[in-house]
């Protein structure tokens, strides 16, 4: 089964996304060393814990339908309150307004400083349940 197992984030502006993203999520960002481009690993937490790790780099092309804007990668986050405040605090914003899906938890969709889209969820605490 085909697996989401790297993202990446395409960016006008690769030091201005590196500070956005390590203020928001605490990610740890890195250059990678004897890449032909500026590119730049992200660590998103312990290799022992589910998630996927990433990367930063130039964007290619203008925001004018053909440059890469990406796709949507979703976040876990412990408050998507604090998060929305700390995205605005950050230079970006709140695209959809937060929603409750049952069983799930608060999602909510922003956008960073480059103009990506991006999601935060805040999954439900578990019922003990099956």
């Amino acid at each position: 089964m085909g697996r989401v197992v790297h993202f990446e984030i395409h960016a006008g502006d690769p030091d201005r996304a590196e500070r956005f993203y390590s203020e928001i999520f605490g990610w740890t960002i890195t250059r990678w060393d004897g890449s032909p481009i500026d590119y730049r690993l992200i660590t998103t937490g312990p290799d022992d814990e589910p998630g996927i790790n990433g990367a930063i780099l130039q964007r290619q092309g203008d925001l004018d339908g053909e440059g890469v804007i990406a796709y949507v990668c979703t976040v876990d986050v412990a408050d998507i309150g604090q998060t929305e405040k700390a995205v605005a605090a950050a230079g970006g914003q709140q695209v959809m307004d937060r929603q409750h899906i049952p069983g799930v938890g608060w999602v909510a969709y922003f956008k960073d400083t480059e103009g990506n889209i991006f999601g935060g969820i805040q999954a439900e605490p578990a019922s003990g349940t099956q």
